[in-house]
């Protein structure tokens, strides 16, 4: 289409609207008796005004395409400040205008929220202690942040445009992700945790590479249980060698005395006793601890649910535990961890249970798709320290070994599941949640 096509077409339609009339009129005219001073003036009188409006028509018609042509134009060039001033929706060529305003402000609104988001993201890429790199699809590093640079020992713009291999990254562009490795980098070694992921821009495929210094937390994690380890191990050996110190320089006394009273030999005995008690108290502290620490991985079996549950149910003999029978389902778990798990949290509700004279019962449901969930509900008194359930060696029992929970919970994931304890929405005592995944071996209902 030639240039100004559209204006020329819309004249063109106008002249040859207004041209047949003026032709009639004039015709009529010059065929009258008029004198010809007259027939002069009118034939100018007629053509001056259907030029002029024809002219002015034209205007019309083109003048607000090309303000509507400059506003979008302003809008596809990023200017959103350009504002058409006839914008009247009541008007259709005021709506159109009234649109395009509407759409400038818009596009001005998300222009303004891109720039602060991408304003925030770059403080925050640069700010954050995690090393972030941006390779493009040739392997070229297009951004990194702060941290980056300091990993490398080098400046942003000496950094830029270099290849992986060159940075020596090449490495971590591939195999798995995430991992966790030792790596010695120019600014620092450490054990890192990496992450990698794709994006697009500008419609080409980029490569985002984090590495994350994970030495300074697990530290800081290895400190805190070292303290906690120190604080319940020096608890409950002082437990046990306070009474003994005691009783052995109450029994040093006894023995010094000349001559021996008459009832130092019930009196040694009786100490003696007390030593071996808090001596055993100890060795089974330590088997328990023994216990946590060398739990093997699970040996996968087929086990049916039905007879683990029934089985452990009948190896209680101080309270009847009732059995609530759920769908036929088979795991693939180890029996032996398995069975265990179940007799320690069947005995501790048992234990809560007899506090108050209640019940216990144990139920079970679930499908090979969902996995088994399995449910003991005590009539005890409840939970009453939530934030030291599963502390390691911390218990309320007299005999306890405060390992008894743990261990559960560390059975259950090792079966990948979980274990979970609360009170009882409604009545009192406890329920033990035991979530177990399915297997393909599910049988049905």
């Amino acid at each position: 289409m030639k240039r100004g096509g559209y204006p020329r077409r819309v004249l063109l339609m106008l002249l040859g609207a207004i041209i047949p009339g003026a032709l009639l009129a004039m015709t009529g005219l010059w065929t009258s008796d008029h004198p010809p001073l007259l027939k002069w003036t009118l034939t100018l009188v007629v053509v001056t005004l259907s030029g002029g409006f024809a002219l002015a028509a034209w205007q019309r018609v083109v003048q607000p395409l090309r303000t509507i042509s400059n506003l979008l134009g302003g809008l596809r060039e990023g200017d959103f400040s350009i504002r058409a001033r006839e914008a009247d929706p009541a008007d259709p060529l005021g709506l159109v205008h009234y649109e395009i305003n509407a759409l400038g402000e818009t596009l001005r609104g998300q222009r303004l929220g891109v720039l602060e988001a991408t304003v925030l993201l770059n403080r925050v890429m640069r700010e954050i202690d995690v090393a972030l790199f941006a390779f493009n699809e040739f392997g070229r590093l297009q951004l990194l942040n702060r941290a980056g640079a300091r990993l490398l020992a080098a400046g942003e713009e000496e950094l830029l445009g270099r290849t992986a291999g060159e940075l020596g990254l090449a490495p971590y562009l591939q195999g798995e992700s995430p991992r966790s490795f030792e790596g010695s980098f120019p600014g620092r070694s450490a054990r890192w945790e990496l992450r990698r992921s794709t994006f697009r821009q500008a419609g080409r495929p980029h490569h985002l590479l984090v590495l994350s210094d994970l030495t300074r937390a697990l530290r800081e994690e290895e400190r805190q249980a070292w303290r906690r380890l120190v604080k319940v191990l020096s608890h409950e050996i002082n437990n046990s060698l306070a009474p003994i110190h005691s009783i052995a320089g109450s029994l040093a006394k006894l023995l010094d005395q000349d001559p021996l009273p008459g009832d130092w030999k019930e009196d040694t005995r009786r100490g003696l006793d007390i030593v071996g008690e808090r001596a055993e108290a100890l060795r089974r502290f330590m088997a328990a601890y023994a216990a946590l620490a060398r739990l093997p991985p699970p040996t996968l079996e087929p086990v049916d649910v039905g007879r683990w549950v029934a089985q452990v149910a009948r190896l209680e003999q101080r309270l009847p535990v009732e059995v609530r029978p759920g769908p036929d389902l088979t795991l693939h778990a180890d029996a032996d961890q398995l069975e265990q798990l179940l007799i320690n949290v069947v005995r501790n509700a048992v234990d809560a249970a007899l506090e108050t004279e209640g019940g216990v019962t144990i139920a079970w449901s679930g499908t090979a798709a969902s996995g088994v969930e399995v449910t003991v509900e005590d009539e005890g008194p409840g939970i009453a320290d939530r934030d030291n359930l599963f502390v390691p060696f911390f218990t309320t029992k007299p005999q306890g070994s405060g390992v008894g929970l743990l261990l559960i919970r560390q059975i259950a994931e090792a079966h990948g599941g979980s274990f979970t304890l609360e009170n009882r929405r409604v009545g009192r005592g406890c329920i033990a949640r035991l979530l177990l995944p399915g297997t393909p071996s599910d049988t049905g209902a």
